[in-house]
């Protein structure tokens, strides 16, 4: 069987998902994939490798390779590498991103700029899914397509020619690479050529709707809607996914009083067990969001920061829909029973391996509460292994119908778009009743949630400050139900009992309570700090909660200048935003108070629902506009004094407005085309002197 290696890196579990794929459908076209997380490195070298690779790379943080990758991306930037280092190895690179982050897909692109720098040549094109709109769009096509360049890879290697006419034209067109599409042709030539290997890529389910005479006529006034589907889709014949062969094997077994601690959550980094000693609202009761401070004491742990850096907060599902599960699949009296998993021994799966984000021998209860994404929106794979644990024939085809081909844009709209979890399909389709083991295979690990450092140790030691919106929002898939963020809205229920109201902050010392306790872990270092040398000037943009890093900048930055009173310290700008001057205007003493005593130089605040009266030229709605308004100056301390500018906050909208904004001012200021400008700005990344801490 002809071998490829293939690589993954991840930082989420969605690259591995997708190689893993790649690797059990390879079978299929009569390949072996030799897989490996790309941090394997003693289990392949590419200096030596011979057989095609095919990679699979994810993106995390603001356009930065996993890390997972990070040694394998230092190691192939050694400059002292030949540019022929690689020039024997073909390779295809499927890279994963999110286009709402202003550098999509950036983690596969460093990967794959290198390897053609090194002389590596493409054998497939490479391939960007945008998570923003699915990346099965892009993932799906990709893998079809891949099992025909591979397979056009061994035959011109071997120096064949009676390859299929399709094939042929594909290896005379003008470029070496083969693309997608032109191979999701191909892709079916190669599965009819090698049947023989048995079995076919995906299984075609031939099923019309029931009493198709009488469903134009039923089914004609209703809309499409995560249940039902209209026509032509309720009566279309379906291609569905292959059946994801079952590895897991679960038993529940009565526990003998041992207790366990979310402590054993299976991590890299170390946690520390800390108490909250303060809890303050800092917004009204009527303003839009509410936004928490909340305070940790880290003084009995060796813990440490500094301002920029961000921690995660380990915590667990909402218990009521914990307990919804365990109603639902009937394991309620089972709760605080042992869960014991193990390989199937008949599996089919290549590479089984149990899950490493289930502890051995925890609760029911623990597992659902503290492993499992259970808000995690289900991937087409496991709407299809659902649909085999339904009994309700009209249930069965309607889930069928959102794994399909066919029921794309349905599955788009009514369980990507809508953010459908598992409570909400197995609430949508009562007949429905998955094992245990299936939401192991499926449901991803329950991920911690990364905050921003809100403080200095300086300011505040043995303390560490964050802040967030207790985020809220309406599912409505099938019944309206009112959500809190998994995170925000654990924290914000935790602190009910010693949390301070608007405007109690400075005044008083927090409500004698027991202190409740939160886990956290650190983050990998990050370059969103203050510059070395502290006469350098910086530009800070931070609406809303993302002023929190900044909090800490100004605090750290307060007490250097008492320590070094005669020193030089360069201007600092504040670019900041809120909705209502009177409603959520964050820290407004605390930054008044950095004006008043220069620490910062300049502070700028939009207020995009304040209505202005009076006024010719109201104050700037937006931080990007407050920007613009500021041209020359932004321009001079980036350009001319060599400056930092940091932005924190929303990816989605304001990190790309402000992104155009600066580049808008880079072309005005400096006189060249917007093309000749975003350079300029790729060139302050690339220095770190344009630092980014979205979400």
């Amino acid at each position: 069987m002809r071998r490829f290696l293939l690589l993954y890196a991840t930082q989420r579990g969605q690259a591995k998902a997708i190689a893993e794929e790649i690797s059990e459908k390879a079978v299929t076209y009569g390949f072996y994939a030799d897989l490996h997380c790309i941090s394997e490195s003693d289990k392949y070298d590419l200096k030596t490798e011979t057989a095609p690779l095919v990679m699979v790379v994810s993106t995390t943080g603001n356009g930065d390779p996993p890390d997972t990758a990070r040694k394998f991306v230092k190691a192939i930037k050694d400059k002292t590498l030949p540019p022929d280092f690689l020039a024997h190895l073909r390779y295809g690179l499927l890279g994963l991103g999110d286009s709402e982050y202003t550098y999509f897909c950036n983690g596969g692109k460093v990967i794959d700029k290198r390897l053609q720098e090194l002389g590596a040549q493409r054998f497939y094109d490479t391939g960007h899914a945008d998570d923003c709109v699915g990346l099965e769009l892009v993932v799906e096509p990709w893998i079809n397509g891949l099992w025909a360049a591979l397979e056009k890879h061994f035959l011109s290697n071997r120096g064949r020619e009676d390859t299929s006419e399709t094939l042929t034209m594909a290896s005379h067109a003008s470029r070496d690479a083969v693309t997608p599409e032109l191979l999701h042709v191909e892709s079916q030539v190669g599965l009819l050529r090698l049947d023989d290997s048995g079995g076919k890529a995906a299984e075609v389910l031939e099923q019309n709707a029931v009493n198709s005479s009488q469903s134009s006529t039923l089914i004609v006034d209703f809309e499409a809607s995560l249940t039902r589907s209209v026509p032509p889709l309720s009566q279309a014949s379906l291609n569905i996914p292959s059946l994801p062969p079952e590895y897991l094997e679960v038993h529940l077994e009565e526990a003998l009083g041992q207790e366990e601690s979310h402590a054993s959550v299976s991590l890299v980094d170390p946690v520390f067990h800390v108490p909250v000693s303060k809890a303050v609202q800092l917004t009204t009761n009527d303003a839009i969001k509410t936004t928490l401070l909340i305070e940790l004491d880290i003084s009995k742990t060796d813990f440490s920061y500094q301002p920029g850096d961000a921690f995660n907060v380990i915590c667990p599902n909402s218990d009521s829909e914990v307990q919804f599960l365990l109603q639902r699949l009937q394991l309620a009296d089972r709760r605080e029973h042992h869960v014991a998993v193990r390989i199937k021994a008949d599996t089919r799966k290549k590479g089984a391996a149990l899950p490493q984000h289930v502890p051995e021998r925890c609760s029911l209860q623990f597992l659902l509460t503290w492993c499992l994404e259970i808000r995690a929106v289900p991937k087409k794979a496991f709407l299809r292994a659902l649909a085999d644990h339904t009994g309700d024939s009209a249930e069965r085809r309607r889930l069928q119908e959102l794994c399909s081909r066919q029921g794309a844009a349905d599955y788009t709209r009514f369980v990507r778009e809508a953010g459908a979890c598992l409570s909400d399909l197995l609430r949508a389709f009562p007949s429905c009743q998955p094992p245990l083991g299936l939401l192991l295979e499926h449901l991803p690990k329950l991920q911690p949630r990364p905050y921003s450092c809100a403080s200095s140790s300086l300011f505040h030691p043995g303390k560490l400050h964050f802040i967030f919106n207790i985020v809220e929002f309406l599912s409505n898939t099938t019944e309206v139900i009112l959500r809190r963020g998994v995170c925000t809205g654990w924290l914000a229920t935790l602190v009910e009992s010693i949390l301070q109201p608007y405007m109690c902050a400075n005044h008083v010392d927090g409500k004698k309570a027991l202190a409740p306790k939160i886990s956290i872990s650190p983050r990998t270092t990050n370059s969103f700090h203050l510059p070395n040398d502290p006469s350098v000037p910086i530009i800070m943009v931070g609406p809303g909660a993302g002023v929190a890093p900044f909090i800490g900048f100004l605090q750290h930055r307060e007490k250097l200048q008492e320590q070094h009173a005669g020193g030089h310290f360069g201007a600092t700008w504040l670019f900041f935003g809120c909705r209502h001057k009177e409603r959520d205007y964050l820290f407004r003493d605390e930054l008044r108070h950095f004006l008043k005593c220069g620490v910062l130089t300049h502070l700028e605040v939009s207020f995009s629902r304040d209505v202005a009266v009076g006024e010719e030229e109201g104050p700037a709605k937006y931080v990007q506009e407050s920007l613009q308004r500021h041209s020359k100056q932004v321009a001079g301390v980036l350009l001319r004094d060599s400056g930092y500018v940091y932005v924190c906050g929303d990816a989605k909208n304001m990190a790309k407005d402000v992104h155009d904004a600066l580049v808008e001012i880079i072309s005005r200021e400096t006189g060249v085309e917007k093309l000749e400008a975003m350079k300029t700005l790729a060139t302050l990344k690339e220095e770190k002197r344009y630092l980014q801490d979205i979400w």
